[in-house]
């Protein structure tokens, strides 16, 4: 299997990101990115399955956005929009990444192991069987799923603290899924959000990728089939119906 090494110490994002094209391009299946440090688009609208990326450092903004089949793991945190409008593949973070994780994601995989900032999973969206999902191994910030049309959005809250403890969570939803490990005090639920105990049913349904999470990053995944769920979904169609006046 062909492997290629990229030291982007002190290199700028748009060659860094030429040379990990034209290794795709010439049939290297695990590339390996050493000393980043904010580089931005790493992966964006890369094609082919089988193609392993491994990014050393930390990434900036829109890491695999428009991306349709590899895999990119980091091996450290991570900044805004990792997975932007993704359509298939896998995104691996082993710390924690910034807002907008997923933005307008149709497909694939996103796992963060830490903590995410505000506004994960907006605009997620689904076509068929295309489901994007989103694991949050930590907690996320307010307005969680706002605007969300569909896919699969989880959170474990396995750092210590609640996984959602801010407003705004499903603020407009109108498809999809957000489950939470818990419960979540409804205080923090959206406009147009509600939520109901996760029914043993449909817990055998998620189990597979929290499971599929757990073995990614290490983790007793015991504790997490015997826990409960909470599921939060669109309250109705049109969750902002009564917002406007019609003539």
């Amino acid at each position: 299997m062909k492997t290629v090494r990229i030291d982007a110490k002190d290199l700028h994002y748009t060659p860094l990101n030429q040379k990990i094209r034209a290794a795709v391009d010439n049939g290297a299946k695990e590339i390996v990115i050493d000393n980043v440090l904010g580089q931005r688009f790493i992966g964006d609208g890369l094609r082919g399955e089988g193609v392993t990326i491994t990014v050393n450092g930390v990434p900036g903004g829109d890491l695999a956005m428009f991306m349709s089949g590899p895999t990119v793991i980091v091996n450290g945190n991570a900044d805004h929009a990792p997975g932007n409008t993704m359509d298939k593949g896998k995104v691996i973070i082993h710390g924690s990444a910034g807002d907008a994780v997923a933005h307008s994601m149709r497909g694939g995989r996103v796992y963060v192991r830490g903590n995410i900032g505000y506004r994960g999973g907006i605009h997620m969206k689904q076509y068929l069987e295309k489901r994007p999902i989103l694991v949050v191994g930590g907690a996320a910030r307010a307005f969680l799923g706002e605007y969300m049309a569909g896919g699969l959005l989880i959170v474990l809250g396995l750092t210590g603290t609640a996984p959602i403890s801010e407003r705004g969570v499903g603020s407009g939803i109108h498809g999809g899924e957000i489950i939470v490990r818990g419960k979540v005090d409804i205080q923090y639920l959206g406009v147009g959000a509600k939520q109901q105990p996760l029914t043993d049913e449909e817990k055998t349904v998620i189990l597979p990728v929290v499971e599929d999470f757990a073995g990614v990053f290490g983790i007793d995944a015991a504790p997490l089939r015997a826990d409960t769920y909470t599921k939060i979904i669109p309250s109705s169609a049109r969750p902002f119906a009564n917002k406007y006046t019609w003539e």
